[in-house]
């Protein structure tokens, strides 16, 4: 009783500073800008941090250290991919994407850069780009509504369903308010927690030293230790170490990390939080790997059994530390959920309230009724994505591998293109992102051969192939959008 009630009492706590947070960014948010990019003011700080943050979420905590934990060495595939995603992502992307997102009439989401960049004045490319984003991150909030559902029955000992409707209102809570502000500033705390916990609590379970984990994990399985095979001694293929670096791919197109670059203050910034963001990730990414090798000898050790490996964080948590402190470390993990949801919430309202209410019901809206019809969308798809998550047996890795792949064939190559390729035109980026999605939703529906490969890799091939031959086989973009294009070039340095 004690122990539950400590713990009660920090999450509490932290919720309450969450929430103080909230209340503080919807005193600071007038406009659409405001509440969907924060008026474009983020320090560097908050960009990495609230990118980093926003990318990880629950399976951070909870879906790698599970893959590790069952996977051994063979899931630095996975990442190193990632990492490797994150630097060409921040080096690739963020300076022009926010140079361009400025130029063209201070596009605010992902359809609306893509429609401007292209003068697409029937609108095409921002419906299609928001039904996309609507699809594949009610997907994507399902996976962290499911990572609350299990952290809330683990810790209290409550119904599944009951679980995951509490984390529910706690995500829902701030981000309705404080809208993107409140989403970065929380992140900014939130990715600081994540990956203080995912070092702390795997050094404090390791029995002997670091230098001494190979050896331990040797003697419980060998297998764990070859990045060419899996736990059971059978080797990888090729389709499967593809799959996994793959990963690292998916990062161009996600439109939460994406939106991170646009509300920097300054390109100059933007280098800044590169190299934040990518020291952060690496330190997490070591973390998470680290908590699921423990664990693993933990467990051995021990003689426990684990159920389901995605709740080994958990675990060690609670066999090691004082409940007070056991209540910090557990509300690393709800930070990394939220951190995840509440980004994922904002871009699906603004996708709906930017990107086809004003654009399809109320063209004539004000920024402050976009603000509330945001508002109100983050109820509806909050609920919507709970509904999704009633699954106790959802796996919080697949449904995030799912939705990052929709996005990263749907957007990525799009985005990538639009960016360097003044020849790109809107039928290309039309192709591009219909078939990336429909390729990413089809291949998942079959298995065997070649079609066991991620689907994003496909998604990304074939959407890549279909903007350039498109836009090669139609006419070129007028003398406006290329001149447009030039201009952007000359002030990436500049703003």
């Amino acid at each position: 009783m004690e122990n539950s009630f400590a713990i009660t009492a920090t999450f509490l706590l932290y919720l309450a500073m969450m929430l103080g947070i909230g209340v503080w960014a919807y005193r600071r948010t007038l406009n659409s800008s405001d509440y969907f990019l924060g008026g474009r003011q983020l320090g560097p700080w908050p960009t990495a941090l609230s990118a980093g943050a926003s990318d990880m979420s629950g399976w951070l905590l909870l879906g790698l250290p599970g893959y590790a934990y069952a996977a051994g060495i063979g899931s630095l595939w996975l990442a190193g991919g990632l990492l490797i995603g994150t630097w060409l992502n921040w080096l690739i992307c963020a300076k022009r994407l926010r140079t361009y997102s400025i130029i063209t009439d201070n596009s605010l989401t992902l359809p609306e850069y893509l429609s401007r960049r292209f003068n697409d004045n029937s609108k095409v490319i921002q419906t299609v780009s928001a039904c996309f984003i609507l699809l594949f991150f009610l997907f994507y909030t399902s996976s962290g509504l499911v990572a609350g559902g299990k952290l809330f029955e683990t810790v209290f000992g409550l119904d599944y369903t009951l679980a995951l409707i509490i984390g529910t209102v706690c995500v829902v809570s701030y981000t309705l308010f404080g809208g993107f502000l409140a989403v970065s500033w929380t992140d900014l705390v939130q990715g600081l927690l994540m990956s203080a916990a995912l070092l702390v609590v795997p050094l404090a379970a390791l029995d002997g030293s670091l230098t001494d984990l190979p050896q331990q994990l040797e003697a419980i399985n060998p297998e764990l230790l070859t990045l060419f095979a899996d736990a059971k001694g059978e080797p990888m293929t090729l389709i499967g170490i593809v799959s996994l670096a793959a990963w690292g791919l998916g990062y161009f197109g996600q439109p939460h990390i994406l939106a991170r670059f646009k509300a920097s203050r300054s390109n100059k910034d933007l280098v800044t939080a590169r190299r934040i963001a990518v020291v952060w990730t690496a330190l997490s990414m070591f973390g998470a790997l680290l908590v699921g090798l423990v664990g693993l000898l933990y467990v051995t050790n021990n003689g426990l059994t684990v159920e389901d490996s995605e709740k080994i964080f958990m675990l060690l948590v609670n066999a090691m530390f004082h409940p007070v402190v056991a209540g910090i470390l557990l509300a690393a993990i709800l930070a990394a959920i939220m951190s995840t949801a509440d980004s994922q919430l904002l871009v699906s309202s603004s996708a709906w309230a930017e990107d086809i209410y004003k654009q399809h019901i109320n063209p004539e809206a004000s920024s402050e009724k976009i603000v509330w019809i945001g508002r109100v969308s983050v109820i509806a798809l909050s609920i919507i994505a709970l509904i999704l998550a009633l699954n106790p047996e959802s796996s919080v890795l697949g449904l995030v591998s799912y939705a990052w792949a929709g996005f990263g064939a749907a957007f990525g190559p799009a985005i990538i293109l639009s960016l360097y390729w003044p020849r790109m035109n809107r039928f290309g980026a039309i192709a591009g992102i219909v078939l990336g999605g429909v390729t990413v939703v089809v291949w998942k529906q079959l298995s065997g051969g070649i079609f066991d490969l991620y689907e994003i890799v496909p998604g990304i091939i074939l959407a890549t192939i279909a903007i350039v031959a498109v836009s090669l086989m139609t006419a070129a973009p007028d003398k406006s959008v290329v001149q447009k294009f030039l201009q952007m070039e000359t002030q990436i340095d500049e703003l």
